[in-house]
């Protein structure tokens, strides 16, 4: 049952091979025996899954069956979640319930899933190792000494494991597609405003999108269709008609001309770079052409990024005072001290540290001369991207400098931790739609292969990692030790 897709328990659940019940069930054993080790999941939801999985039993029964009717899924803990606890992996939201679902949990709902439980993350979404929640790390199902990367480290994790078939994820700077890459699964993130933000917590408002993590690009394009659309209570959402991506992915043709940047190749890591060799030749045999591009300004990616999100961070996290929702310090004498205590002992050291950075780049004398440089910067990545996809039809490179690190191996250097989304962050700066697919192993840890397309091009996308999946075998491969 673990080794199955998305696609092929919705199809056993519709044939009534087995029950909604069954197949729930299945999962919360899984959840319970493995997660000890894993800690992908701050809170199960049994009982709640048990009932909606009864109801979509009956609903079966009688032939009104959507989308996803029956087909347990994990929700990353940065999405409200209207009478369940909402906590995005801090302690300053650890006993916070939500009176209203996000619109992506709603989407899911009104296709029928059901939510099997909040998986752990990095706080407030601000980690790339899913080392900073306040609920303690998460561990690779592939190497428990390892991180399974961050921010969605927990949803990774837990689709990896085979604790859910597929979980939601958000991305500001790589935070799907990075531990997508770590822990040998898919993972989308599509273009900015495809996906409504609202009841998703904010970190940076500008880079922020709700994406998908699932074991095949196929199972990703289902679960696209379900959480994509207009949505009026996010004004960023767009208009823009939704196709059917399951659809469109079996049926397009591979794209035929593919960029690659030369700068996602200089000084790549020995390993990574023959396995994305090998990439390059199978999709030379699949008839694509492969032509190498520039994309000079990616180099400023993970700098531009690191003033522009703590800048976005800072605003959005104001509200967090100890007065309105959220942790509230005791013994304080007045408002100021209630004010400084209670964001003193609610947030974590990176919280605090991306606060402070942003406060300073958007203060008085420093504002041009960081915050405005730093959307220049995003500016000119965008024009250049612009300018690649006049030439090629998609942009391909490692999602990832290398394979999954040791937990604790750079959290006392935060610029190492930063670039751990070097490949990444200019498709957020950009707004671009993007997704990682397992490529390869290096030392027995699984690597990702990133397709970057234009803007609302994830049927594109998603097509060329369908049939890439079709010719190789790296997407079935499972950790050992969690069967």
């Amino acid at each position: 049952m673990n080794e199955k897709t998305l696609i092929e328990l919705r199809e056993d659940i519709r044939s009534k091979e087995i029950s909604s019940t069954e197949l729930t069930k299945f999962y919360l054993d899984r959840i319970k025996k493995y997660d000890n080790k894993l800690n992908s999941f701050i809170t199960v939801t049994e009982e709640h899954a048990l009932e909606r999985a009864k109801i979509a039993d009956l609903k079966i029964a009688k032939g009104e069956v959507k989308k996803l009717t029956g087909i347990p899924i994990a929700q990353k803990d940065i999405f409200c979640t209207k009478g369940i606890k909402t906590t995005c992996g801090s302690k300053m939201l650890s006993n916070f319930i939500s009176p209203y679902d996000a619109t992506v949990i709603e989407r899911l709902n009104e296709e029928g899933s059901i939510m099997i439980g909040k998986t752990n993350m990095d706080e407030f979404a601000m980690g790339s190792s899913n080392e900073t929640s306040y609920f303690g790390n998460v561990h690779n199902p592939w190497d428990l000494e390892c991180v399974p990367g961050g921010s969605s480290g927990g949803s990774a994790a837990s689709v990896a494991a085979s604790l859910a078939p597929c979980a939601t994820g958000t991305d500001t700077g790589g935070s799907i597609r990075q531990p997508a890459s770590l822990t040998g699964i898919c993972g989308l993130k599509p273009t900015y405003g495809r996906v409504s933000r609202y009841g998703m917590i904010a970190f940076a408002s500008s880079l922020d999108q709700a994406g998908i993590f699932a074991k095949t690009a196929e199972d990703c394009a289902l679960l696209l269709s379900c959480i994509s659309g207009y949505d009026r209570k996010d004004s960023t959402s767009s208009k823009k008609d939704v196709p059917d991506y399951l659809e469109e992915c079996r049926n397009l043709d591979v794209p035929k001309k593919i960029g690659v940047p030369i700068e996602f190749l200089q000084n790549l890591d020995e390993g990574v770079a023959k396995v994305f060799q090998e990439v390059l030749r199978e999709l030379k045999s699949m008839n694509c052409e492969i032509v190498d591009i520039s994309l000079k300004s990616s180099k400023l990616g993970v700098s531009a990024y690191q003033v522009v999100a703590p800048a976005e961070c800072s605003s959005n996290l104001s509200r967090y005072d100890g007065v309105r929702f959220g942790h509230r310090a005791d013994n304080v004498k007045d408002i100021l001290e209630l004010y400084k205590k209670s964001r003193s002992e609610g947030f974590g050291n990176e919280v605090k540290r991306r606060i402070l950075v942003g406060t300073y780049a958007l203060s008085t004398g420093y504002y041009d001369a960081y915050y405005l440089k730093a959307q220049k910067i995003r500016s000119l990545i965008s024009s250049e991207f612009n300018a690649a996809f006049k030439n090629v039809d998609l942009i391909i490179g490692p999602t990832a400098p290398d394979v999954a690190f040791k937990i604790g191996e750079k959290t006392s250097d935060p610029i190492a931790m930063y670039l751990s989304d070097v490949y990444t962050v200019s498709t957020n700066l950009a707004g671009l739609p993007a997704i990682s697919i397992p490529m390869g192993l290096k030392n027995d840890l699984p690597l990702g292969l990133q397709i970057i397309g234009n803007h609302f091009q994830e049927s594109q996308i998603l097509s060329l990692a369908r049939q890439f999946q079709e010719v190789t075998d790296w997407h079935k491969k499972q950790p050992s030790g969690l069967k």
